[in-house]
């Protein structure tokens, strides 16, 4: 093949990717593909990893044997959630197969991957590489589109797949120019007047890329200029994270349908919420609707606007609130509603209402993708975080734990200055454990009246960006705080208040917010088990803590397991956090005691003791459940991360030295749910998936849920 024919071949195969915004990837059935473009940045990383290029080869490996054998286009999923298909096409008379798409169809396949990147398998690729181009469509039909006009040029031009092609790149020439390319192309064996015909064709159906629903698409098609200008922008957004990206919309719009004050909505959870505003009038604005009302769900279906009373919040001297109406464009991913573009502006033009309506449905995809690759990147900074004060907390000196916790928790969230203020449980007072940089005496009788006990008595904690702003009374002036914004946070095991956590004066003065509270809200289980074991020691003697603890291994014991399962149960229940519970047991344990004598045994589980104690996070409480069964509770932990925390386990087990001979062991693990809320279920579930794993041979790990998933009776 020429150089100027590989040259050409290329162009084609770009302009088709950027026109249907997915990948496209030809292959004739070697080791390497032909030629690409607008790859799956995923798929590069798996595809020339060791642990996952196996994978990728069960799929688009075999795309073109599967798709030649079968004489048509193919459709598959593949290991990683994208959606393909693999398209029969000719190549100087060879056979090659274009595998296209490589893209999410939902966003919550995209999540799915987030998850694991960020805990489980995908976890040592580098976040910024592996989602540097993730192709996210919403539904199938680009992908069935994309098929369809790759099998209509073949159909087109039997002996040549992009000779046929070749015309597509013709049509953006000028008119002369295209008209002296179609007389070029005669020898192709068509008239100039059918080549035409096809190119016109093809042209039209690739331009239908910003579509308005069907029964606007007369009134609503973008010129060419409008369509580069929007082009223009959404190549510039991925470049950008996802805040400046929602900013750098607002002033396009701003400036292109001269609209003057306006704001992007994004959802979280049920409600949407302001990320970003520009023109003055729509800051401290709020919506009242929820995020899955039909009515949004109409309106981003149909295409159009919704008009909407919101409410702004005014600080002027005091605080203040006016209503003003807004009309706001609903866009959504996959079906489900992801943000809205809010308007103040009264808009008369009903084409400029129709443009944004369209834009805001067709940047929705794009946008989704930045947000979720911030999300992954936040979830790497917060797990991060979180590892990092796990192994602070295992430093910590015993003599001065109350310090040594207040300062390690005060770090992590930059704070110059914290309290820990402990519940009394007989007075119905809180007692300061430890200060950090305060100038003000805590040992009044009023502590934490202000603030920290509201907080400890609703449950709720409280994240203030501005004192003024939230109608909070300030604080006296020789108290010498150096900004408005702080944090009191209640800390409970299950039912149980334990302290309240104050932190202000952050080093960079800036104000603390929602990725502090979700910092706090990740580390708190760790935090209130060295609080409670803490606390223990305080007030109860050398008898107390001997009949919560197994005098053989130095772990904790069934009575107390099964006490802190009836509170983190409950707890899990009341937020919502996920929670797993595993068993543990120790392979043909009573041949090892009969062979070599029962102290032998107590060292061997000694040794397992102590190796159970290594692998765990601060938060995590490990117990002798008795005989030569442990068990380890994992709060917030959800059941993939509690499979991957287990397998660990059994393979330090499997790789530790023990005196006499080899040791393993069988794990169990089961995750609350609405079926599994006591401690006696949750300890026989993941009992039931022990004996599983013993009965596939013992040395495994097990989950009480694809248990059941094998018995659907059960």
């Amino acid at each position: 093949m020429t150089a100027n024919r590989k040259n050409t071949e290329k162009q084609i195969i770009e302009l088709l990717a950027e026109r249907s915004g997915l990948a496209i990837v030809v292959a004739d059935g070697k080791s390497e593909p032909i030629d690409g473009a607008n790859n799956n940045s995923m798929c590069r990383a798996l595809y020339n990893s060791k642990e996952f290029a196996a994978s990728c080869q069960e799929f688009c490996g075999h795309a073109f044997e599967r798709a030649i054998e079968a004489g048509k286009t193919i459709a598959y999923e593949c290991h990683a959630g994208l959606s393909c298909k693999a398209v029969p096409i000719k190549r100087e008379n060879q056979q090659a197969v274009a595998i296209i798409g490589r893209t999410f169809l939902k966003a919550a396949d995209y999540r799915r991957a987030t998850e694991r990147a960020i805990a489980e398998d995908w976890k040592d690729f580098s976040p910024t590489e592996f989602f540097e181009n993730v192709l996210l469509t919403g539904s199938a039909q680009p992908l069935e589109k994309l098929a369809g006009q790759l099998e209509k040029l073949s159909d087109e031009d039997k002996n040549d797949f992009f000779r046929a092609a070749n015309l597509l790149r013709d049509q953006e020439k000028s008119d002369d120019e295209q008209s002296s390319a179609l007389i070029d192309n005669q020898p192709f064996g068509k008239t100039t007047t059918e080549l035409g015909a096809l190119i016109q064709q093809f042209h039209n159906a690739n331009t239908e890329t910003f579509d308005a629903p069907t029964e606007n698409k007369q009134q609503t098609r973008e010129e060419p200029e409008e369509i580069a200008a929007w082009r223009s922008l959404f190549g510039a957004l991925l470049k950008l994270d996802y805040r400046q990206a929602c900013r750098a919309i607002l002033e396009f719009l701003h400036k292109r349908y001269a609209v003057n004050s306006l704001a992007w909505f994004e959802r979280r959870e049920d409600r949407l919420e302001k990320i970003a505003a520009i023109g003055g009038s729509l800051e401290n604005v709020q919506v009242a609707v929820a995020a899955d009302d039909e009515r949004l769900n109409g309106t981003a279906r149909r295409g159009g606007s919704l008009v909407l009373e919101a409410q702004k919040t005014i600080v002027s001297g005091e605080i203040a609130r006016e209503n003003l109406t807004l009309e706001l464009f609903p866009f959504s991913v996959a079906g489900e509603i992801r943000g809205a573009l809010a308007i103040s502006d009264r808009i008369e033009d009903k084409n400029i209402k129709q443009k944004l309506a369209r834009f805001c449905r067709t940047v929705a995809s794009e946008l989704e993708i930045l947000r979720l690759r911030s999300e992954l990147s936040h979830r790497v900074s917060l797990t991060r975080a979180v590892e990092k004060f796990n192994e602070n907390l295992k430093k910590i000196d015993s003599e001065d734990f109350w310090l040594s916790l207040t300062q390690i928790s005060a770090e992590i969230l930059r704070a110059e200055r914290a309290s820990l203020l402990f519940f009394n449980e007989k007075s119905n007072t809180l007692l300061p454990k430890a200060v950090i940089g305060a100038v003000n005496d805590l040992s009044g009788e009023k502590i934490g009246a202000r603030i920290a006990q509201t907080v400890l008595e609703n449950g709720n904690p409280l994240v203030v960006a501005d004192l003024a702003k939230n109608g909070i009374e300030s604080s006296p002036l020789e108290w010498q705080y150096k900004t408005d914004s702080f944090i009191s946070y209640p800390i409970f095991i299950g039912e149980r208040k334990v302290a309240v956590m104050n932190f202000t004066d952050r080093a960079d003065r800036s104000s603390f917010g929602d990725y502090d509270l979700e910092l706090l809200q990740s580390i708190t289980p760790q935090i209130a088990v060295a609080i409670d074991r803490a606390s223990l020691k305080d007030k109860a003697g050398k008898y107390e803590q001997l009949s919560v603890t197994d005098e053989l291994t130095g772990l904790l014991n069934k009575r107390y397991l099964k006490e802190r399962l009836t509170e983190e149960i409950k707890r899990s229940e009341r937020h919502g956090f996920p929670m797993s519970f595993m068993m543990i047991d120790v392979d043909e344990f009573k041949p090892y005691n009969d062979n070599f004598g029962h102290l032998a045994g107590d060292d061997a589980l000694k040794i397992v003791g102590a190796a159970l104690k290594e692998g765990l996070r601060g938060a995590d409480v490990a117990a002798r459940f008795g005989g030569e069964e442990f068990s380890i509770l994992l709060p917030q932990t959800m059941c993939e991360e509690a499979v991957m925390i287990a397998e660990r386990i059994r393979q330090r087990i499997e790789t530790t030295e023990f005196p006499k001979r080899k040791v393993t062991i069988s794990i169990g693990v089961a995750c609350s749910s609405s079926g599994l809320n006591s401690p006696d279920k949750l300890i026989e579930a993941a009992d039931q998936a022990v004996y599983e794993a013993k009965r596939k041979g013992r040395n495994n790990v097990q989950t009480f849920d694809d248990l059941t998933k094998s018995q659907p009776g059960k």
